[in-house]
């Protein structure tokens, strides 16, 4: 089985947990996700089944779109509720006050990633580095932040929730403890639900339950999004059955014998048969159309 399955997270396990129960269902020897979500986080987590592992780096990333609660007037050393507390403060910010941080954050800004991330440094995960306690200097990152709206509070309480529309690779950990800084009482991450990614919304996720039941009723196909479907950002172009055969034994066709002229860039290719075989580029280097990736 071939395609894109849209999960959504359950709470308390790995992404690499989630994706084995995914592969588990689906029967596959081959599975992988196209951006990990912390184990305390829920939401949108696309897994690539079979031999669409092979295209994950072709998958659009585009925005994430995030829910995210906090806690005012507290840290701690994961920048979420599940760290060991570092200090407490006492808050004297309200919602206005929050409006008017949250300002500052909207556009392209830095963030130093956090010590609790998968970030390799000299072939070591940075939360390997954290667990014994080692502080590592980290480059700031430009991120881009689209949209960043407050969407509920409890002011008596401390307790906020923000709506964020962001770049891959951003943070929001650390954008959340930026803002605590910002109001000078500090602030920890409490809930996280990725509602968007790589195009897929959390409306269109399943959860390991429902997984379960489709294979249960025999019809996990309607989980199982066309991997073919997902790239469909690429133009398409078809070739002969002798191009066909020479693309998909590695060869590369050239442009001058394609059926239609074609410019720099990828293309997915199908057969004459409308059968997809895989995506081809072309760059200003070559005169051909190069296999970027099969789908065998």
């Amino acid at each position: 089985m071939t395609g894109i399955v849209c999960l959504n997270k359950p709470g308390g396990i790995t992404s690499f947990s989630a994706v084995s129960k995914v592969k588990g269902i689906l029967g596959v020897k081959k599975a992988g996700h196209t951006g990990t979500l912390d184990p305390m986080a829920t939401g949108v987590l696309p897994v690539a089944a079979g031999g669409a592992t092979r295209f994950i780096e072709l998958l659009p990333s585009g925005r994430k779109e995030y829910i995210a609660n906090f806690s005012l007037g507290l840290t701690t050393d994961t920048l979420d509720i599940t760290g060991e507390i570092t200090g407490t403060y006492p808050v004297n910010s309200g919602p206005d006050d929050l409006k008017s941080v949250l300002a500052l954050f909207r556009g392209e800004i830095e963030q130093i990633p956090p010590m609790y991330s998968a970030i390799l440094k000299d072939g070591v995960r940075l939360y390997e580095f954290a667990r014994k306690g080692i502080e590592i200097e980290r480059t700031p990152r430009k991120v881009s932040i689209y949209s960043l709206e407050l969407s509920g509070f409890d002011p008596d309480k401390n307790e906020y929730e923000i709506k964020v529309e962001c770049s891959a690779g951003t943070y929001i950990r650390t954008l959340i403890s930026d803002i605590g800084d910002k109001l000078s009482c500090g602030a920890v991450m409490t809930k996280l639900c990725r509602t968007g990614s790589n195009g897929f919304l959390l409306s269109q996720s399943y959860t390991i339950e429902q997984l379960e039941q489709l294979k249960k009723d025999d019809e996990i196909y309607k989980a199982v999004i066309p991997i073919e479907e997902i790239l469909s950002n690429f133009n398409s172009i078809t070739v002969t059955s002798a191009q066909a055969t020479r693309f998909v034994n590695g060869g590369g066709l050239l442009r001058d014998r394609l059926r239609e002229p074609l410019g720099e860039g990828l293309y997915r290719v199908y057969s004459t048969e409308n059968v997809f075989l895989g995506i081809g580029e072309i760059t200003d280097s070559n005169n051909e159309l190069k296999v970027k990736k099969l789908y065998l």
